[in-house]
């Protein structure tokens, strides 16, 4: 009896051994996401685009994040071509992914300098439309494309990246501006509030921790404030680098904008894996190898967690914070601002794989 009590034991423990070996025990926070280890901060969202959401990296968006914002598919000139002519199938099918998988949406975005149509400012003949006309087409479009995706998209960035970047210059000069002048600006909120009055509106800009242009851009946001304009929020990009921001202009730049009372979202954050350059050119000789190296690693990991421990800091003030791009597989900083350059500035790998920067943030 003894004999078969021991054998019956060593075969338990052999099935239990095999069990075990070929079903690893889940490593304690695997089953969690981005989205839960900050659930009691801030929504963390990612920017996508419709190919990403037909790959393997549509798994992973739905595991690590609770908001999503199309990178390209709703800026004016994707969605609105032509007068007469609205493109919804790339924009549809992001916000089609995110009501199957019960995901929020931020739109990006109903106005900007860049990527607008050049219809949009001309007539038949070429000629430049009056205030008039581009502000009665501003409605005519933020009115559709809003209306299109009301009760699916919870915040709009209205107004984006309107501030020059010239120390000496206030606003952007732009075709908006040059037209309509600066009241362009607050009809664009005007608009978007008319369209879905239940939509937080946002305007949006970068390199925020500049004190010439932070300074700029809170004089803006005051301003619409102050006038009654109907904005909920400020939108701060997070395009930083391993050398910048400082641990003080992060904290300058977050108690500044904190103290308009508005909403705070860090809409495009990214961390580049080289010192921060602002204007394009051509990778140099000395600049072939772009290989992720343990110090570009090192390098980015404190930086991550210099600006989430802010972020943390400010939870009261910052409701979201979005990466710009899934994973290193590509981002938009591949070819910015050095072209051909391969850089590694997100929390996954080419492989979709947690980088150590991911361990830290979550610490």
């Amino acid at each position: 009896m003894k004999k078969i009590l021991i054998a019956g034991t060593f075969l338990l423990v052999y099935i239990l051994s095999s069990f075990i070996i070929s079903h690893p025990l889940k490593k304690e926070g695997d089953e969690k996401g981005l989205k839960d280890y900050f659930a009691k901060y801030f929504t963390i969202g990612v920017a996508v685009s419709p190919r990403a959401l037909q790959t393997d990296e549509a798994g992973l968006i739905v595991k690590e994040f609770n908001s999503i914002t199309p990178e390209n598919a709703m800026k004016m000139g994707p969605i609105h071509p032509r007068e007469n002519e609205y493109y919804w199938k790339d924009a549809d099918s992001i916000a089609a992914f995110a009501r199957r998988n019960h995901i929020r949406i931020r739109g990006h975005n109903l106005c900007w300098h860049s990527q607008a149509p050049r219809w949009i400012f001309t007539n038949a003949t070429g000629d430049t439309v009056s205030k008039e006309i581009l502000l009665q087409r501003l409605k005519d479009h933020i009115t559709t494309v809003v209306n299109r995706y009301k009760g699916t998209i919870y915040a709009w960035d209205v107004v984006n990246e309107a501030i020059s970047d010239k120390p000496d210059e206030y606003l952007r000069n732009s075709p908006w501006l040059r037209i309509c002048g600066e009241e362009y600006i607050a009809k664009a909120f005007q608009y978007a509030h008319e369209a879905d009055p239940d939509a937080l509106l946002f305007y949006n800009d970068y390199n925020e921790i500049n004190p010439v242009k932070r300074e700029k851009i809170y004089r803006l946001v005051k301003s619409l404030k102050d006038a009654g304009v109907p904005i909920h929020g400020i939108g701060l990009q997070g395009h930083w680098a391993i050398n910048e921001p400082s641990e003080e202009e992060l904290n300058k730049t977050f108690k500044q904008f904190s103290s308009l009372g508005l909403t705070i979202q860090v809409t495009e954050l990214d961390i580049s894996v080289y010192a921060k350059e602002h204007n394009a050119r051509e990778r140099m000789a000395e600049e072939q190898n772009t290989v992720f190296t343990p110090e570009k690693e090192a390098a980015q990991v404190e930086m991550y967690k210099r600006c989430f421990a802010v972020f943390k800091k400010y939870r009261k003030n910052i409701s979201s914070v979005t990466f710009w791009n899934i994973s290193d597989r590509s981002s938009w900083l591949d070819n910015f601002p050095v072209r051909g350059r391969k850089d590694y500035p997100l929390l996954f790998d080419k492989n979709l794989q947690r980088k150590k920067a991911y361990w830290e943030v979550v610490k």
